[in-house]
């Protein structure tokens, strides 16, 4: 075979979801071993990036996660990847999580939190399930067709409010005098549908599910025609939705602060109706939801006339800042993300998810989706390659010319490979710790002994080495054209600055990006229980399901119980747990030390650790009121296999702080994503990118974009995947 036809060396940094997702399309391809050797190079023992997890055979196989990972129902570039890597695994029937749909099951029940009269009250949101597969999404619609679609929920709140008994007493005509068939509005909209104009004003005057009708009438001709059409008429469902805006304002605000599910109701249509008004107003509809990324998206609200003190400042809002972690250096007084960004999330999630709102994973996120994709990019030939920390990438001209590394530990004796799944209960999993039997015994013992974290970027394992060998941790360095001949990073862009200095100093579109395209740090816990949800105090669970809530206290604010996964766990009977709740949100951190101060993972973590204890004994009790009263939790609910007392019994319950450059999260402050580069927009001609941090399309930070940036890494490669979906909007 002449040099010509050797396959392409293809370098995988990192073993994130996008890593994964580039490296699943590369072997989708026919015949892909002729054409690629595909080589993986992850820091530590384990796959997942952000998305890790992992066992701990010390305290009942319990999953512990870096957060709370949940899918959304319009993710179906992400369903799309995981189906057909469960279908080409081919799990026995028997076995645990054998088909996708073992591996997911639809949640509908979504819980907000509000701050009213000084008191946490919720609200319970329970979304109808839509039939259908995920991975069978019809993202594609056109952003009119979306706006239709918001129009359906708008005129469904806004006719149970007209529906309310208390109001009862309410005008339900819109009697504003503007409301004549002279008006240009009426003109446009009588030539548009053939009718008479005064008979159509007389309509929309007189009821307001007439005025409702008529609108969704026009919205969806509207969405049926084409763009010219759509354009030209815009004026027209401009006036209408003012119109709907002013009777609500009205004929609701003394309603407001007694009421509280016309309060929800208001606030859900005044949003939607504020949403259409700003998209018409900023020309969304015409040139995608980029058009309003220069402003944060409270802040468009306020533009657009939304209610300031209701609907700006609402729970949904809030849940919605809180899901994507939107605080510029988790400081919560800075809440800052794209307006155009957001309110594309926004309207994928509610309006185009398919089964559930929301599907929950059976089993942690590490063993429901790197297990799998592990296995089968191993079976087909992928070759991976762990305790490989990369320490800088070295450009020459205009091409990657060599990646510097450190090899993190040596193997014992005899093993050719690193084999880092274990067992639990039929299912292969990701340990917590790495499987030290497979390392070298004196290396081995030597982590142990000094607690090394090999996933730090502040570990001390560099000095410790050298104190115990007299010698530095070995290097090596993969050159272009003998180890690889393309890049794929897929480290998350907080390492760049690290890894990539000399490609910065070359690239000033990278270097912009990488300026502009914001992290934060995130915090999580969870806690095994003794008691039951119910027995705790929740027992508002629709269909069976547990809530996941968002917009509570601080520094924790979204909460869900997962209680699903209890039976993938490997308790003794004594101490099996009845429930296991999660906990996340944003840790305000906006300096970091060098890699030198080894102290500062400790620090955080320990600040992580007094929030979560704090929140337990001061503010569980609003959710939890039979294990819990203001300032006082019972600490004895928790499981301890050591029986500690009191508050000593946290210390055996799980809690982290996302410190670490690749595991921040990825946030989309305002007018950053323009600086996003697509995957091969860097100007070396043999790196691609990839990650939830380049521009995918959808631009924020989540599993679907991180799948859609891998379908981009191997598009770009060997031309497929031909179609990912939602990577337009228009």
């Amino acid at each position: 075979m002449s040099d010509s036809a050797q396959p392409q060396k293809i370098a995988i940094l990192g073993g994130g979801v996008a890593a994964m997702t580039a490296a699943f399309y590369l072997t989708e391809t026919p015949d892909w071993q002729s054409k690629y050797q595909i080589d993986v190079y992850q820091l530590g023992w384990r796959l997942g990036g952000k998305g890790a997890s992992g066992r701990n055979p010390e305290m009942g196989e319990r999953i512990e996660e870096h957060g709370l990972h949940i899918w959304f129902g319009f993710y179906a570039n992400a369903f799309r990847t995981i189906q057909t890597c469960y279908e080409t695994l081919d799990r026995p029937p028997q076995a645990p999580l054998a088909t996708w749909q073992d591996a997911f099951k639809p949640h509908d029940f979504i819980v907000l939190q509000e701050w009213i009269d000084q008191q946490w009250q919720s609200w319970p949101l329970m979304f109808p399930e839509v039939p259908g597969n995920p991975a069978h999404s019809d993202e594609e619609l056109s952003i009119w067709a979306l706006l239709s679609k918001l129009y359906y929920w708008i005129k469904q709140f806004m006719q149970q409010l007209q529906a309310h008994p208390q109001a009862a007493a309410v005008d339900m005509t819109l009697s504003d005098p503007a409301i004549t068939g002279a008006h240009p509005a009426f003109k446009q909209l009588a030539s548009y549908l053939s009718k008479d104009a005064d008979l159509l004003a007389s309509r929309f005057q007189t009821d307001i599910k007439e005025a409702l009708d008529l609108t969704g009438e026009m919205l969806e001709g509207l969405a049926q025609g084409d763009k010219a059409v759509a354009t030209q008429h815009g004026s027209v469902l401009h006036f209408l939705l003012k119109q709907l805006t002013h009777w609500l304002d009205d004929r609701f605000d003394h309603l407001l602060d007694t009421h509280a599910e016309i309060r929800r109701l208001f606030i859900m249509a005044d949003l939607g109706l504020c949403i259409g008004i700003g998209m018409l107003e900023d020309g969304v509809l015409e040139q995608g939801f980029d058009v309003i990324n220069d402003i944060d998206f409270m802040d468009w609200l306020r533009k657009h006339g939304a209610n300031e003190q209701y609907t700006v400042n609402s729970a949904p809002v809030r849940g919605f800042y809180d899901l994507v972690f939107a605080y510029v250096d988790g400081d919560l007084s800075r809440p800052n993300i794209e307006a155009g960004t957001l309110l594309r999330a926004m309207m994928r999630i509610a309006l185009l998810y398919k089964g559930g709102i929301m599907w929950k994973m059976q089993a942690g996120m590490g063993d429901t989706i790197f297990s799998p994709m592990y296995e089968v990019l191993k079976r087909r030939g992928v070759n991976f390659h762990y305790f490989h920390q990369v320490n800088e990438l070295v450009p020459e001209g205009n091409s990657i010319a060599e990646i510097r590394m450190t090899r993190q530990v040596a193997l014992r004796d005899g093993l050719d490979c690193y084999e880092p799944l274990v067992d639990v209960k039929g299912l292969p999993c990701w340990p917590s710790v790495p499987n030290y039997q497979q390392i070298n015994p004196v290396q081995a013992q030597l982590l142990q002994d000094n607690h090394i974290n090999l996933e730090s970027f502040w570990s001390d394992w560099p000095e410790v080495y050298q104190r115990q060998f007299g010698e530095p941790l070995p290097t090596l360095s993969l050159k272009k054209g003998v180890d690889f001949d393309k890049v794929i990073f897929g480290i998350s862009i907080g390492s760049i600055p690290h890894l990539c200095p000399q490609l910065l100093a070359q690239d000033a579109g990278l270097d912009k990006m990488v300026g502009s395209v914001k992290t934060v740090v995130t915090q999580a816990y969870q806690i095994w229980t003794d008691t039951s949800l119910a027995n705790m105090g929740w027992t508002d669970q629709p269909d069976g399901q547990e809530p996941v809530l968002s917009a509570f206290t601080e520094p924790y604010d979204t909460w869900a119980p997962m209680d699903q996964l209890l039976c993938r766990e490997d308790w003794p009977s004594a101490l099996e747990p009845k429930n296991v709740s999660y906990f996340c949100s944003v840790q305000p951190v906006a300096d970091f030390p060098p890699p030198s101060d080894h102290a500062f993972p400790a620090r955080c973590r320990a600040e992580a650790r007094a929030g979560a204890v704090n929140q337990l004994q001061q503010d569980i009790w609003n959710l939890l009121p039979a294990v819990a009263s203001a300032g006082e939790f019972d600490w004895s609910i928790l499981i301890d296999p050591l029986q500690r007392k009191g508050k000593a019994r946290f210390d055996a319950q799980y809690w982290r702080s996302n410190i670490d450059p690749s595991e921040r999260y990825v946030l989309s402050v305002v007018n950053s994503s323009q600086y996003r580069l697509g995957t091969d927009d860097t100007v070396f001609d043999n790196l691609y990118l990839t990650g939830d941090w380049i521009r995918t399309g959808l631009n924020a930070g989540c599993v679907e974009a991180a799948t859609m940036a891998g379908m981009h890494a191997s598009r770009a490669i060997c031309g497929l995947p031909a179609v990912i979906v939602g990577e337009k909007d228009l």
